[in-house]
């Protein structure tokens, strides 16, 4: 099991910037993938990036190009770099850790993005 905290979130202009952190804990050398989810109200929680074991990233169509998936493995945390931020990017977004089976999730940090 893995333990998940989100930090980061908040309001910001459309064309801004916000970096989210994932401080990671529990068994962090069993996790195989790890990932960036948002869900807006009334919304289906849907990715926005994922990173592999090995470093391969992956992100949603809508914000390939802006976002960027990292992680500090000598600090055991992910990062998401969100940049020209725009409001439909509204969202809570989830850090999730993948080992077996489902994934642990983190407790959410939301993000406004004003228009």
């Amino acid at each position: 099991q893995v333990q998940l905290v989100e930090s980061g979130g908040g309001l910001v202009q459309a064309g801004g910037s916000l970096r989210l952190s994932c401080a990671t804990s529990g068994s962090i050398f069993s996790i195989n993938l790890m990932g960036w989810y948002r869900q807006a109200p009334g919304k289906q929680r849907d990715v926005v990036a994922t990173i592999t074991r090995s470093g391969t990233t992956n992100y949603a169509d809508s914000v390939k190009g802006r976002f960027t998936i990292s992680r500090d493995n000598a600090k055991n945390t992910l990062y998401l770099q969100m940049n020209s931020l725009k409001p439909e990017d509204t969202a809570v977004y989830y850090c999730a850790a993948w080992t077996r089976g489902i994934p642990d999730w983190g407790q959410g940090t939301q993000v406004t993005v004003s228009s």
